[in-house]
């Protein structure tokens, strides 16, 4: 996958699966993880480089990104200004 512009491919973190206290969550009450790692990366938009690069940890907003299935793995394709943070 090669991402177009300032597009930034991503791949979701896992849910968690327990509490802190060890209580297991069921799939219905898991929320949507927020972190995840950086795949690909497109070339950048009108001049800019891309800060984030290939292989980053980051986190993003809770409805950021359009979901996508690719050789049965889950993505998020996004663009890099609804990225909030490089960890």
């Amino acid at each position: 996958m090669k991402p177009i512009n300032d597009r930034v491919v991503v791949e979701p973190a896992a849910a968690d699966e327990k509490t802190k206290g060890g209580i297991i969550i069921p799939d219905t009450a898991k929320e949507k993880p927020q972190r995840g790692k950086v795949i690909a990366v497109g070339p950048g938009k009108d001049g800019n480089k891309m800060t984030v690069k290939k292989g980053d940890a980051v986190l993003y907003g809770k409805y950021a990104g359009q979901e996508l299935q690719h050789e049965g793995k889950d993505y998020l394709i996004m663009r890099e200004d609804d990225i909030l943070i490089i960890l």
